[in-house]
């Protein structure tokens, strides 16, 4: 499946920001700090990183692969996703994919993957005693597929019906255009739902192809969350997967990732699709693991003032009445991430409210824009949130895996304490680095009706 909406930047189905993965919800946070994130990679490159937590004796294994639509030219685009399709189907010790599942049943292990830009995710969770079965399944899953026929013309059908879902929701318009649009020059590197017409002339050699590019140990990690010994899991580890051969080229240096260029000027685009409200995005490009590191620190920190309902943002905006919502989200990435502002309105306020969150777009370096105090909340709140989210183990071995492959666990390792020294010269480097006056794409998404009482223009979705 692709990834929920909330933990990705594709928002097919609904409108949502663009953002990083969601923390679950408050409670008492029982979970270590991020320094407690063990890690070692295999002679054959395969990284092993574990979280322990022995409250319960539930443990969770994770595959988390660097594939995803960031590895996709037109002519491969949603393969990952399919991929992700056959991964729990019939391999070398399973004859076919109901008897797979059967066993899997049987061991009472949960199972399910999911698809992002920048990383494949596969994981089973079970009661600790069955960490060695649930193991055993992973290693012949990644190793041994089988790619059987009919499996996978079943499982392409799956996938069809996905991009028939999505295509009937008016959202998927909205964020398809942005991503067209944002990423002009390579959109397919930013689309893991996939292309309907590669999807149906998808072969089983092609999923060979993927296997042999991009599943292999040195572009892989093995992540386990939960009631487990991090030194049992390395000896464990080494029995499983010590034998996988390593890729000889590293997969990014025989297939580098497209460098999107920047957008030559701003592009204002009325998509018309048969809604009530008025739903407004501008997007900009943001900064790039990797390249600018602080910037993304800052621009979480940034978005999470922004998001408080006591920052000038939303008393502007929503509480006057211009818009029923709004928020500003920065989404993680190595290969430029997305900015975007998302906003729903009604047709008679759609001129109004857009002016109103360009004004707030010019006064957001300003000094007195938000508080020291609403700074320091922001930074508290956002690590409060890593803390929650760190309570179901099973589903923060996800979190792990998405930062391991985009990010590096080093960077996740050091996120909460560069979260902390971000300043207010951070984020008025992030502002003008990346959003006042830079190009950028806005869009809103109108009846056909309504717009012919709002009447909005190109010009008033840049700004102009």
């Amino acid at each position: 499946m692709i990834a929920p909406l909330a933990a990705r930047p594709v928002s097919m189905s609904s409108l949502s920001l663009r953002q990083r993965p969601a923390a679950a919800p408050a409670r008492t946070p029982i979970a270590k700090p991020a320094s407690d994130i063990a890690s070692k990679v295999l002679a054959n490159g395969l990284e092993v990183v574990v979280l322990e937590d022995h409250s319960v004796p539930i443990v969770t294994i994770e595959l988390a692969v660097r594939n995803g639509s960031f590895t996709e030219p037109p002519e491969l685009n949603g393969l990952s996703h399919l991929y992700e399709h056959m991964f729990f189907k019939a391999n070398r010790a399973i004859a076919n994919a109901e008897q797979y599942l059967q066993k899997i049943g049987q061991l009472g292990i949960a199972y399910n993957g999911e698809t992002r830009e920048e990383v494949v995710e596969y994981y089973f969770t079970t009661t600790s005693p069955n960490i060695r079965a649930a193991m055993n399944f992973m290693r012949d899953a990644v190793r041994y597929p089988m790619f059987d026929e009919s499996e996978f013309e079943r499982e392409r059908q799956v996938v069809i019906g996905e991009i028939d879902r999505n295509e009937s929701e008016p959202g998927y318009y909205l964020n398809k255009e942005m991503t067209g649009r944002l990423f002009y020059k390579y959109p397919s590197r930013k689309q893991p739902l996939g292309d309907r017409k590669t999807v149906t002339g998808a072969t089983t050699a092609m999923m060979r192809l993927i296997q042999g590019r991009y599943y292999v140990p040195n572009n892989s990690a093995l992540v386990i969350t939960g009631d487990v010994q991090a030194e049992d899991i390395y000896k464990m580890a080494q029995e499983f997967f010590g034998d996988w051969p390593r890729r000889e080229k590293e997969p990014f240096a025989e297939f580098p990732l497209v460098e999107h260029p920047p957008l030559p000027k701003s592009d204002g685009i009325v998509i018309k699709q048969p809604i009530a409200n008025v739903f407004i995005e501008i997007g900009w490009h943001g900064p790039s693991i990797g390249k600018d590191d602080a910037a993304t620190y800052a621009a979480d920190t940034f978005s999470f003032i922004m998001a408080q309902p006591d920052s000038r943002f939303q008393r502007d905006l929503v509480d006057t009445g211009l818009v029923n919502g709004v928020g500003i989200g920065y989404y993680t990435q190595r290969n430029t991430g997305p900015i975007t502002i998302v906003a729903q309105t009604s047709p008679d306020k759609a001129q109004a409210a857009l002016k109103a969150i360009y004004a707030e777009i010019s006064h957001f370096n300003d000094k007195d824009y938000y508080t020291d105090e609403q700074l320091e909340s922001a930074k508290g709140l956002l690590e409060a949130d890593d803390l929650y989210s760190r309570e179901k183990f099973d589903e923060y071995a996800k979190t792990l895996g998405f930062w391991w492959s985009s990010t590096g666990i080093d960077y996740f390792r050091g996120y909460l304490g560069n979260l902390r020294r971000t300043s207010r010269s951070d984020i008025s480097r992030y502002v003008t680095t990346y959003i006042q006056g830079k190009p950028h794409v806005g869009l809103a998404m109108i009846s056909e009706q309504a717009q012919q009482q709002a009447k909005i223009t190109p010009e008033d979705l840049i700004g102009q």
